[in-house]
């Protein structure tokens, strides 16, 4: 089995830096990435796509064609297409790509998975015609599809960029349905100063605001008693904001709170979590240089905690010297040294968001959503169901499992595994520590037979 200084799991923002900085330090370096191409979600396809679509994505998603160069160094190894399944002891990498298995051995091994859109379970979620507002920014970044008539519905800096993107493509969103309200901006004023450290996210914010009140399009903050409905698919919103209900009617509505880590990789390997509650999920326990607590395991990225593209880019990067470190390819003091500017740039980055925590919580009603409400898509659970689980003594997400399969289908429980919890803990009347999480096991991601059986000791060919 050939074996590296450094896999990194991930070719987003974090990890395409830290593979970068770790080949430019002496380190053999291999970047495993489930997409063909890099750049994560953030600056997906930018290469490709840049050139096509840069105007409507806009400068902030352009300039992700800088890190993607960074991963054209003779010691870097891109792997693309390539489904993480197993991360064994010692770092024994498990992987699929193009039908078949291989491994890969690392020394040290950095996760840079990123993070996943919030679920947003409200009555007729689960609808045809309804979607992640992530979702329809991948369809307009891969093949320049925009939804028409589309509503969008949650709250966040995210649901802006989209609408604007939306905005410059000619295809401006119907409505926006914002939950946020006036009472969340008030809790979030003692992170003022914060915010005005990062002014320049507040300048953005204030752009994109902009773009969209001069393309009018229509916004309702505040909202409440959100339900989508339709018959054979989505065709309206239905909500309450200021005391009066309103129904707009759409061929597309696109949700969006929030994004949390994605921690299951993180999680297999039994690196500790806690619950965050400036931003209402769970986050792996990390130190300054982002090592988890599993020595050799470095989390960097939103996967360690939201904190956006550019702090990603830092934490990969400072993760990167660390690394370099500890396999004896650089001094502690020329590390410090290295990393001084680094940790700065990623405090600037980092300093607004405590405020847009505040102001932008999740949808309250999707975090406890009614009972009828499914939360569980793979096995068709629904909050009633976990609830009711509850009064049978259930006190914990893997006992769930046992009740009735909620986080046991093809996603594994990524997409329910937080609202599981929060409705368990407010059932029980713990918190989501005392509640805990699903406990993850390979295979992290389906894997046939015939992959088995073709399995290689050696990797197969890098990506061009």
């Amino acid at each position: 089995m050939k074996q590296r200084d450094l896999v990194v799991i991930g070719a987003g923002p974090a990890g395409m830096a830290a593979a970068a900085q770790a080949a430019e330090l002496g380190l053999s370096v291999t970047v495993l990435d489930e997409q063909h191409r890099a750049g994560g979600q953030i600056y997906r396809d930018v290469d490709r796509v840049a050139p096509l679509r840069g105007g409507i994505l806009g400068k902030d998603y352009t300039d992700g064609a800088i890190l993607t160069a960074g991963l054209r160094h003779d010691a870097i190894e891109h792997i693309s297409g390539a489904v993480v399944w197993a991360i064994e002891d010692g770092f024994d990498v498990s992987y699929t790509r193009d039908g078949r298995g291989a491994q890969i051995a690392a020394k040290q091994l950095l996760l840079a998975t990123g993070a996943l859109e919030r679920p947003m379970p409200l009555p007729g979620w689960t609808l045809p015609g309804v979607m992640t507002a992530g979702a329809g920014q991948i369809l307009l970044k891969q093949s320049g599809v925009l939804a028409r008539n589309a509503v969008l519905v949650g709250c966040g800096p995210l649901l802006y960029l989209i609408a604007a993107q939306m905005v410059r493509a000619g295809t401006s969103p119907t409505a926006l349905i914002e939950t946020q309200t006036p009472r969340n901006m008030i809790r979030a004023a003692p992170h003022i100063g914060g915010a005005l450290r990062g002014w320049p996210y507040l300048l953005k914010g204030l752009g994109l605001l902009a773009a969209i009140i001069r393309a009018r399009v229509p916004r309702f903050t505040g909202a409440t008693d959100i339900t989508i409905t339709g018959q054979e698919r989505a065709d309206a919103v239905t909500f309450t904001t200021r005391g009066r209900t309103h129904t707009i009617g759409c061929d597309t509505v696109m949700l969006h709170h929030g994004v949390v880590p994605n921690t299951q990789a993180a999680r297999s390997l039994g690196v500790t979590h806690s619950w965050s509650a400036q931003q209402d999920c769970f986050v792996p326990d990390l130190d300054d240089w982002g090592q988890g607590s599993v020595a050799g395991v470095f989390i960097a990225g939103d996967g360690g905690g939201i904190g956006g593209a550019k702090a990603a880019e830092f934490s990969g990067r400072l993760s990167a010297l660390k690394v370099a470190e500890d396999l004896g390819s650089l001094t502690r003091s020329e590390r410090d040294r290295q990393a001084a500017p680094l940790r700065s740039a990623r405090f600037r980055e980092l300093a607004a968001r405590p405020f847009l925590d505040a102001s932008y919580p999740p949808c309250a009603e999707a975090l406890a959503p009614t009972d009828s409400t499914v939360v569980c898509r793979c096995e068709e659970v629904t909050a009633g169901d976990i609830r009711a689980y509850a009064k049978l003594g259930c006190i914990g997400p893997n006992q769930a499992k046992a009740f009735g399969r909620a986080g046991m289908g093809p996603c594994q429980g990524r997409y329910c595994g937080t609202t599981v919890t929060a409705l368990l803990a407010a059932a029980n009347n713990q918190t989501p520590d005392e509640t805990g999480y699903y406990r993850i096991r390979p295979p992290l991601k389906p894997v046939t037979l015939g992959e088995l059986a073709a399995m290689d000791d050696t990797a197969p060919e890098a990506a061009e």
